[in-house]
């Protein structure tokens, strides 16, 4: 009964009362709405609305407790030096991450890196592609030799991953590997439905019917029609309609600031590689007698060449943003958080699910909170680099909505998606309908090999049902995590249940997964597959002109110009480049999946120290196993003529910015 009391006595200062401002030396983990991203006082256009409640539903942060601002008094107070950004201590950054990522080094690089690109660039403009390679070394490696120039120090080392060549832009076969093997793997569905339909309100957005047509496609099936096509499940698509047509009008208000919301048809070759075949581009309905929507496919000359670049920028435009905020930010970074606020609430340390855990939320809480002070916080580095302005953090509330904790593993999500059938011949219970899927066929290995880890773990401790019915610290962290974390969506009949060891196991896998593998695939590949701007833009400053558009002449008398003239100015690409590049880089203690540091805690529990040493023993493999596949010349995604090979899964890697490595928890 002592030791029970004592555990209860510290959770409950651990869990707080909900008031007063916290300082650094606290331990509190309390809840609070995303009320934090705006500055209303420095003027209206600093003001963010709140995110978190039934307008705009949203996960919820770590409350810190800062008073109000004097504008808005639903808004909280940014950080200052009299109230510093709060993380509980144990969350915070040790001294060798805050040598690798320290807050002032982001500040000081916004503040001084652009007045020595001022000076290191000779113009701001982008007139050909020669002027976007000179910002680039001429050598792939890195130089350890001092540089002679305030210019050489400020020049990149080129991504390995794109290829650089003399066209300069995004070639098709590229466009398709990147869907699979890029730095957004998780976004390409099959396509089931012919057109496409939109699922956004027509009374305020529109018709919801598409303009594709089966004349757009036909010529690119290898004979079959659209609907053999779609029944011998030949057809994928990228699709941004609706998750970006809601705030074009807002986007496009931006003198600097074009988008259009993109679906991409692409088709599925006999050699196993996507091929983008049709892009569709829509605009907001504004006249009745001008089509919001057009169609461009594949070229036939030379203008359709440019229009065909064009439109591929812009769906990579559209893609840059989605992977930022919704699938990076979102579904990793904010929709982690309250499992782990809640994990400290009602876990003792002594508790073997959060020993289990304790790993994959190393840093997390305190990367996300200067997240919302630095990148996502009203002017910040993602306002200011992409393509949705002020309402970035709306686009991602909007797909809050649709996020499904149960979706969240890696076969419901490749399932969910269509790229993936249930299967119980095949060793990882499913199969892949993209054969050649390389961050499937890596993750897949992980996802087993997790799964196998925390089944023995959680039969260890939780044999059966009655077993986990009688935890009330983990069936009040589990209930919390839902009902206060995710109070928005907690009525959701998707939730999964906490009855038995079988469910634990999958909830527990799902979250191992997302904190390390799926961020993994998602962050440490952004400057090689990122870094290269006409190739993945992050914004766009132009629409495609059509032929009554006084633009028109310009772009058909220099096609080159009028690209590249698109494209951010050199100063913002060698900025997100900068900053590509720190969010790219393993520091040097990070802790990679199948390093465990504190086995000695389990020096009682031989059966799981054996557990442990089996998964970092398949680690090794998994390595080896990617390594064979990325020389396999028949898989044509991950190897060939100038192909990198796909490295983002390999469990282990150096410090740096590697393009590989697979950290235990959501880290940079």
């Amino acid at each position: 009964m002592g030791l029970r009391e004592l555990r209860e006595k510290e959770l409950r200062g651990l869990r707080g009362n909900g008031e007063g401002v916290r300082v650094l030396s606290d331990r509190i983990y309390d809840y609070d709405v995303y009320n934090d991203l705006g500055n209303p006082d420095k003027g209206l256009e600093f003001a963010r609305p709140v995110l978190g409640g039934q307008r705009r539903p949203y996960p919820r942060r770590c409350r810190t407790g800062r008073p109000s601002t004097k504008s808005d008094p639903k808004s909280e107070s940014p950080v200052n030096d009299t109230t510093p950004m709060y993380v509980p201590r144990d969350e915070a950054f040790g001294e060798e991450k805050k040598r690798s990522v320290d807050a002032g080094s982001w500040k000081g690089m916004m503040n001084n890196l652009f007045p020595f690109f001022k000076h290191s660039i000779e113009s701001d403009s982008v007139n050909s592609f020669a002027d976007i390679k000179k910002l680039y070394k001429e050598s792939r490696k890195h130089s350890n030799f001092p540089v002679e120039s305030t210019a050489d120090a400020f020049k990149f080392d080129p991504p390995n991953i794109v290829s650089r060549e003399a066209s300069c832009c995004l070639r098709d076969d590229e466009f398709g590997r990147f869907t699979l093997a890029g730095m957004n793997p998780i976004s390409i569905e099959r396509l089931k439905v012919f057109p496409p339909v939109s699922k956004l309100d027509p009374s305020i957005y529109g018709p919801t019917q598409s303009a594709l047509r089966e004349e757009h496609l036909i010529s690119h099936l290898d004979g079959m029609s659209v609907q053999k096509a779609i029944e011998r499940k030949k057809l994928f698509t990228l699709d941004y309609h609706d998750a970006f047509l809601p705030f074009l009008n807002s986007i496009n208000a931006h003198p600097d600031r074009k988008a259009y919301a993109t679906r991409t048809i692409f088709f599925l070759t006999q050699m196993g590689t996507l091929k983008p075949i049709a892009i569709e581009l829509s605009l907001p309905s504004t006249n009745p007698f001008k089509p919001s929507k057009q169609v461009i496919t594949p070229p036939v000359d030379a203008t359709t060449c440019w229009q065909w670049q064009l439109a591929k920028a812009h769906v990579c435009s559209n893609d840059s943003g989605a992977h930022e905020l919704i699938q990076h930010w979102l579904r990793t970074h904010a929709c982690m958080e309250p499992f782990i606020i809640a994990a400290r609430r009602h876990l003792s340390a002594m508790h073997p699910i959060l020993k289990l855990l304790h790993p994959h939320m190393r840093y997390t809480m305190d990367i996300n909170a200067r997240a919302r002070e630095l990148l996502i916080s009203a002017g910040g580095i993602i306002e200011s680099l992409f393509s949705t302005k002020e309402c970035s953090m709306e686009i991602t509330s909007f797909a809050y909505k649709n996020w499904r904790f149960d979706m969240e593993s890696l076969p419901a999500d490749l399932i969910r998606r269509g790229v993936a059938e249930l299967d119980p011949t095949e060793p990882h219970g499913i199969k892949l309908l993209i054969e050649d899927y390389p961050y499937a066929n890596d993750g897949l290995l992980i996802w087993s090999a997790i799964e196998r880890l925390v089944k023995d773990y959680v039969n260890y401790y939780y044999p059966d049902s009655n077993s986990i019915r009688s935890d009330p610290e983990l069936n009040t962290w589990y209930y919390e995590s839902i009902n206060v974390g995710h109070a928005d969506l907690r009525h959701e009949s998707w939730w999964p249940n906490l009855s038995t060891p079988k469910d634990l196991v999958s909830i527990l896998t799902t979250l191992i997964w997302v904190s390390s593998a799926k961020h993994a695939a998602l962050n440490f590949g952004q400057y090689h597959y990122g870094g290269y701007v006409p190739v993945r833009p992050s914004y766009m400053r132009r629409l495609i002109p059509n032929e009554d558009d006084p633009e028109y002449q310009n772009f058909i008398s220099d096609p080159e110009g009028y690209f590249v003239s698109s494209l951010p100015c050199l100063r913002e690409m060698a900025f997100l480049m900068s900053i590509l590049e720190i969010l790219s880089t393993h520091s040097e203690d990070e802790e990679y999946l199948g390093d465990r540091k504190e086995l000695s805690t389990w020096r009682g529990s031989p059966e799981i120290i054996e557990a442990f040493y089996r998964f970092s023993m398949e680690m090794k493999a998994i390595e080896k196993e990617i390594e064979k596949r990325n020389s396999d010349t028949k898989l044509r995604n991950r190897c060939g003529a100038g192909v990198s090979p796909y490295q983002l899964l390999v469990p282990s890697s150096e410090p740096g910015v590697s393009c590989r490595g697979v950290p235990n928890s959501i880290s940079i």
